[in-house]
């Protein structure tokens, strides 16, 4: 069957919704050899993945993960990465402001691919322990309203992509997944991505999915989160419709920024910056302001306040007034102490 499936990807067809969703079931149940994987893959993205597609293969990655169950709505934070930046973990940064004010963040995420830092990574130099349980996970929601879901421990059946995703080389079906796949199921999504043309994919995706509430966006200098740099291209999910707008930071009362001065060469100059960001302590400007920016959308994504800028504002006391840095030593605790129970 996966021959007649590979045959019709070389005439050129594209697959329902179904059929990838199948393709994706045999891949994860690891009824596919390595030879046949980086095949597939490589057809896909030599032509490009449909929406289709990608709501068929999300379906079967998510049928296949370890789930975490939580009582009350979750928020993902997350970029594709990809974005060629080398930019400091703002997702990371932002998840952390959003957890200090009460927003419970399920953060889906893994060490780094092609950037400089992953999520991971990150939060590993940042004393953050990155391993957990379902039932681990939940508890630090209970205690912190925030978790991390590294990808490997959620997504066991994966290790059978792992030699053809490293084979090829280039960018797969597999990178624009992750995010799409939250093993918690978050009902609030703020996903980050490196061009227009996958935001727009992406937007249709989760529309399919049924998302209760979910903001694609993408920075117009290839930027994988809001740009603090320029102009944001943005795609706002609801009720199956989506709404398009752009943004500059000048809209929600922040000061234009570069992206030279949010770019690191590790994830330990990540963390620093990260750190002295939540602590108040930091004189990047650009570093603050993306910070401020990107959890202000987390907090408008997550419904929590009514614009984008009323976000900001909320975000900025989050600093000012400690609250970031106690939520930071506060994590670092509680992942210590469950790590080693």
């Amino acid at each position: 069957m996966f021959q007649a499936t590979l045959k019709e990807l070389v005439q050129g067809k594209t697959l329902s919704e179904k059929e990838a969703e199948v393709v994706m079931n045999d891949i994860m149940d690891g009824k596919v050899d390595s030879n046949q994987i980086s095949a597939y893959l490589a057809l896909l993205s030599l032509r490009g993945e449909t929406a289709d597609e990608l709501t068929g293969s999300v379906r079967g990655m998510r049928a296949h993960a370890l789930p975490l169950k939580y009582a009350d709505p979750l928020l993902d934070i997350v970029g594709t990465g990809g974005d060629g930046m080398a930019t400091f973990n703002l997702s990371t940064a932002a998840a952390i402001v959003l957890s200090s004010l009460g927003v419970n963040v399920a953060k889906h995420g893994n060490r780094s691919v092609s950037s400089t830092s992953g999520a991971a990574d990150a939060l590993e130099a940042l004393g953050i322990s990155i391993q957990s349980t379902p039932a681990s996970a939940a508890a630090l929601l209970e205690q912190t309203h925030m978790c991390f879901l590294f990808a490997p421990l959620y997504h066991a059946s994966m290790r059978y992509a792992i030699e053809p995703r490293k084979s090829l080389g280039f960018r797969t079906i597999f990178n624009q997944l992750g995010p799409l796949t939250n093993p918690a199921a978050a009902a609030y999504q703020l996903l980050g991505v490196y061009s227009r043309e996958l935001a727009k994919r992406y937007a249709e995706v989760l529309v399919k999915l049924n998302t209760k509430r979910a903001l694609v966006v993408t920075g117009s200098d290839g930027m994988d989160e809001l740009t603090i740099a320029g102009k944001t291209d943005a795609y706002l999910i609801e009720k199956n419709q989506i709404h398009t707008f752009t943004l500059i930071p000048e809209d929600v009362g922040l000061t234009r920024g570069t992206i030279e001065e949010l770019r690191v060469h590790n994830p330990q100059e990540s963390a620093k910056l990260i750190e002295t960001v939540l602590t108040g302590t930091s004189r990047n400007a650009s570093a603050i302001n993306a910070v401020l920016l990107n959890a202000g959308a987390g907090l408008f994504t997550a419904g929590k306040t009514k614009s984008i800028a009323e976000g900001v504002r909320v975000a900025r006391e989050a600093i000012q007034s400690g609250r970031a840095a106690k939520q930071l030593q506060l994590l670092r605790a509680k992942t210590k102490v469950m790590l080693h129970a």
